[in-house]
Formats: C-alpha cells, sequence, structure tokens
C-alpha cells in the first residue's frame, strides 16, 4: 500500500551523488521487501483468520512501539509536541496511516495483489492534481498528460467495459487507500517543511494510530489464539505452514521498519526524485511475487493498463517536484525542499 513510509528529499545534491549504485540497491531492497509484505499479509488475512482491521492494528502498534522507542532512545528532544501538533498527528495517524493500512489490507485480500496496488499508486497523480486546483502551485503542463495515462490506465486495470467483473469492495478499498496515501503525502510533506524530521513524524503518526486502533478495537477483545495457530502458505505452497506470529513479525519488522530505514539511508546517496522513479517498480514486483508465491494472474490488457498509471506517476512526480525545486533554489539557495517518496 503501497502503504507505508516515505521519505524526504533533505540532502544535498552534492552529497546525492557520492554512491548512486549503494542508493539505488537500497532503494531496491526496500522494494523487495515492500513487495514481499503484499503476499505475506495476504497469507494472514486469508489463512491465518485475523482481520484486516486487526492486522492494520498490530502493525500499526508494533511499528510506533519500536520507531517511537527508537527515536527516543537516539533523539529524544525530536519528540517534543507543541499545541498545535496534537490535532495535526490526530489526523495524520487516523486518517493517513490508520486508514491507509486497512484499506490496503482489505484490498489485498479482495483484488490481486498487483491490480491493488496499481490503483492505490494513482496517490501521487492526485497529490499533483491537488497542488494545482487548491494550493496554486505552478506545475508543468505534463500533469495533463499524467492524468490522462493514470485515468486511461486505471480503467484498463479495473475493466471499466466489463461492467463491474473485479470485486467492487476490492476496487472500492483500492481508491479510498489511494486517497487516504494522498492525505498522507500531503501532510507530511507540511509538516517537514515545518522542520520536524521524518522519524519523529513516522514515529508519533504511528503512536496515533495505534491508539486509535486501540480505541475502536479493545486489546482485551483481541483473537489472541489466532497468533499461535499454524497458517498454510497457500498457492504453490500451501503444503508448507509458519506461525503466524512469526508471518505477523515479518510484517512489522521486514515488511515495515526495515524498508523504511532502507529507503531513508538511501537518499543520502539519489535523490529523492530518482528514488520516486525506482520505487514505481513496486506493483510490478508484488505481482511477481504474488504469481510465483499465489498463481495470481494478471491479464495483458492490465498489465499495459499498469504500465500507463505507472508512467502518469512518473510524469507527475516530475512534473511538480521540478517547479517546486526551482522555486525553493530561487528562495533559499542552500536547502532542498523535502518531498515524500512512495510506499506501501
Amino acid at each position: 500500500m503501497a502503504d507505508s513510509p516515505f521519505a524526504s528529499e533533505v540532502f544535498a545534491d552534492r552529497a546525492a551523488g557520492r554512491r548512486p549504485t549503494l542508493g539505488y540497491a537500497l532503494v531496491v531492497a526496500s522494494i523487495c521487501l515492500w513487495s514481499v509484505n503484499a503476499t505475506v499479509a495476504k497469507v494472514v488475512v486469508d489463512s491465518g483468520g485475523l482481520s484486516p482491521l486487526r492486522l492494520a492494528q498490530l502493525r500499526a502498534t508494533g511499528a510506533g512501539l519500536i520507531l517511537f522507542a527508537a527515536v527516543a532512545l537516539l533523539r529524544p528532544q525530536s519528540l517534543r509536541l507543541s499545541g498545535g501538533e496534537l490535532g495535526f498527528f490526530l489526523v495524520f495517524g487516523i486518517a493517513g496511516l490508520a486508514f491507509v493500512h486497512f484499506l490496503y489490507f482489505t484490498a489485498i485480500t479482495h483484488l490481486d495483489i498487483g491490480i491493488a496496488l496499481v490503483i492505490q499508486y494513482i496517490a501521487p497523480v492526485l497529490v499533483a492534481v491537488w497542488a494545482r486546483f487548491f494550493i496554486h502551485e505552478p506545475v508543468r503542463r505534463r500533469l495533463w498528460v499524467a492524468l490522462a495515462l493514470a485515468l486511461t490506465g486505471l480503467s484498463l486495470v479495473v475493466e471499466v467495459w466489463s461492467g463491474g467483473a473485479l470485486d467492487g469492495i476490492g476496487v472500492a478499498a483500492s481508491l479510498g487507500a489511494a486517497f487516504a496515501y494522498a492525505l498522507y503525502i500531503l501532510m507530511a510533506e507540511r509538516s517537514l517543511e515545518r522542520g520536524r524530521d521524518v522519524y519523529s513524524l513516522l514515529a508519533w503518526g504511528f503512536v496515533f494510530a495505534a491508539a486509535f486502533w486501540t480505541f475502536a478495537q479493545p486489546w482485551w477483545s483481541f483473537p489472541g489464539h489466532v497468533l499461535s495457530r499454524d497458517a498454510s502458505l497457500l498457492g504453490r505452497v500451501a503444503d508448507l505452514h509458519a506461525p503466524v506470529w512469526l508471518l505477523l513479525a515479518y510484517i512489522i519488522v521486514l515488511g515495515t521498519i526495515v524498508p523504511f530505514i532502507l529507503l531513508i539511508t538511501a537518499l543520502h546517496y539519489i535523490p529523492a526524485t530518482r528514488a520516486t522513479v525506482v520505487a514505481m517498480i513496486e506493483p510490478v514486483l508484488a505481482a511477481v511475487v504474488a504469481y510465483a508465491w499465489l498463481a495470481e494472474e494478471i491479464g495483458a490488457l492490465q498489465i499495459f493498463g499498469g504500465l500507463l498509471v505507472l508512467a502518469g506517476i512518473v510524469l507527475a512526480q516530475t512534473a511538480r517536484a521540478g517547479q517546486a525545486v526551482a522555486a525553493n533554489h530561487r528562495n533559499k539557495p542552500d536547502q532542498i525542499p523535502t518531498r515524500p517518496v512512495q510506499k506501501k
């Protein structure tokens, strides 16, 4: 869900070009972990018996506790909150993080993983459109090409001519996740531009998301017996089983925290705009993992539609980022603007 972290372009160009090969390798490694994470999450819900709501709760709580503890240990001063930030994090943690994860997990249980991710990946296009029409940010004309490509590709992915061949709940959840993720990007971007670092931003965001889920689904009602259950890995490896708690550990640690750190580290070596383009391989790679593991197949037209969506996303990113970089350098020549990078 695309469901996860982002990074900010806070490193100077001279630093971003020192070891680009390492930077690209770190981005690819993070995308690989996220791509496997999608299939693991689907196994937990479909075979492990855990609902998307509970999975979102566990992911937010586990990631929040670990990130908050790490930031409190290494950079405790960054966790200070002003009075005005409480309302911000309430919205960011709930409408952003909590709902983007829940809707993403719901989507992949009703749709093939590749299709769900492609739909959710229209979020950057929504962000660019919002920037153009609502905050009147200058964007290049390629935005209109990007929007046309994304909408055309999306219509092919969901097969609009078939009158609803895809699961309606899955499509609605994917679109909802796209809007939640767009909100998440915009709010994160605003917070980073005001000086908050990305680690404390995510730590507080996950903590507020975890608090929301605790209120919505009290822990005393949690089906603890599910954790000790062995779940079939489904698909081509249905005969193999793994403990649900181990699969959940992957989702929290290797599917959330580690790839986030890898992506942040990569931005020491390559610019965020380049990392964003490389990150576009996630729907493709996640679909490959789902095909190899779960035997999920996507039609040729849907693959073509997905490529159109990804092309539109790249154009939307460059339409906005290029203008922002130029404007920022005119005003603050020694700084690079913050820009979130995707993920699931």
